[in-house]
């Protein structure tokens, strides 16, 4: 029998809930259960894991805020505030500690694995500058090809050309990245507990509006809020908002200002387990995000038969809405994304065909047959 190969996954942080966290412990849990040597590499200090991840998997730390780069960027914070884009400037500081703790650690260990998984365009970039670890290493890109400003967009991408391939999740980004190396469209994992849920009950479900992710700009729920304020939508309907970020305060403010106490629901930030079951009694998810590579959150969504209303922003929506699945909005366009919440809560033959049609939308996207893309590459 071959010896399966040893794999490292490259990322930053896993102690906090995220997308590519998420899809990270679910790779890294698949492979180790498929019998392969798994281990990460985390740019910070050792924390605990915000998502269930396998014993068997070896979780290396480096500390990179102990470099000399951070430091640096303290000083800045607490003197020079004043300075117009200081933060964007820390940023570029902190990611010379980044590469020179990375590029030292590679030195040390990058001969211990067959292959390396970079989880995020910057430190893939990074890696691509390593002329041995490169040559095993595959840039997995979450975020939209356009990000990354002059320098790791226009500069450092070009070397991209070194790498072992790329790993793409949306099918624009396989269109930009063909011209500097091999790509490979896979889609995440969604994995458990999402993804083996037997036929869901529609009966059971109540008059729920979901909505799950960060509270910040990029996700953009205030317009969900207006849109749930302004849709003439029988009153026993409720909206839950379940997550945690920057605007969660003016989120409740909107809320308490135009009288929504006792329709909307902050449910703060849940495990994978809770959410799932919120899900489960939600018929409808919102969607709003003005940015996005590819929202798993609509996939776990719909295996738990939820109607999909989403935005279509750049990337990502359109990918996974299909077959009449739900309702891809052109951004900002509140009218219409009104208009089909208003059908949908009004009429529950519509809303039950579109319910089911999401759930056997998400079968195609089971880790099995994502798996096997990845075995193939590694």
């Amino acid at each position: 029998m071959q010896k399966k190969k040893r794999i490292l996954l490259v990322y930053y942080k896993l102690f906090k809930p995220g997308g590519v966290a998420k899809v990270l412990t679910n790779l890294a849990n698949a492979l180790s259960e498929e019998g392969y040597t798994v281990e990460i590499l985390l740019l910070m200090s050792k924390r605990d894991h915000f998502y269930p991840l396998n014993s068997n998997i070896k979780v290396h730390n480096i500390d990179t805020f102990s470099h000399w780069a951070w430091k640096i960027c303290e000083f800045n914070v607490k003197h020079l505030r004043f300075i117009p884009k200081i933060k964007n400037f820390n940023a570029y500081i902190y990611h010379i500690g980044v590469f020179l703790m990375l590029r030292n650690w590679m030195r040390k260990n990058h001969q211990n694995y067959d292959t390396i998984i970079s989880a995020w365009y910057k430190l893939s970039s990074f890696l691509a500058l390593n002329k041995k670890a490169s040559k095993k290493t595959i840039a997995w890109e979450h975020v939209t090809y356009q990000t990354g400003g002059i320098l790791f967009n226009d500069i450092l991408r070009r070397y991209y050309k070194n790498l072992k391939g790329i790993v793409c999740i949306n099918s624009p980004a396989i269109n930009y990245y063909q011209k500097f190396n091999k790509t490979y469209f896979i889609p995440n994992i969604i994995g458990e507990p999402f993804e083996n849920q037997p036929e869901i009950n529609f009966e059971n479900k109540e008059n729920l509006i979901s909505f799950v992710g960060r509270l910040d700009r990029e996700k953009n729920v205030i317009s969900l809020l207006e849109i749930f304020k302004e849709a003439n939508i029988p009153s026993d309907w409720k909206l839950q908002i379940i997550g945690d970020g920057k605007e969660k305060n003016n989120l409740e403010k909107f809320v308490e200002e135009n009288q929504l106490k006792n329709r909307v629901i902050f449910h703060g930030t849940k495990n994978s387990y809770e959410i799932l079951e919120l899900l489960r009694k939600s018929k409808i998810f919102g969607f709003t995000s003005l940015k996005e590579a590819l929202p798993t959150v609509l996939l776990e969504a719909m295996f738990c038969g939820n109607a999909i209303i989403s935005y279509n922003c750049n990337y990502g929506p359109s990918d996974i809405v299909k077959n009449n699945s739900g309702f891809l909005i052109d951004v900002n366009n509140k009218e219409d994304f009104i208009q089909k919440l208003e059908m949908l809560t009004n009429s529950d033959e519509k809303l039950e065909k579109m319910m089911e049609n999401a759930f056997k939308e998400a079968q195609k996207w089971k880790q099995n047959e994502i798996l096997k893309k990845w075995q193939e590459i590694i």
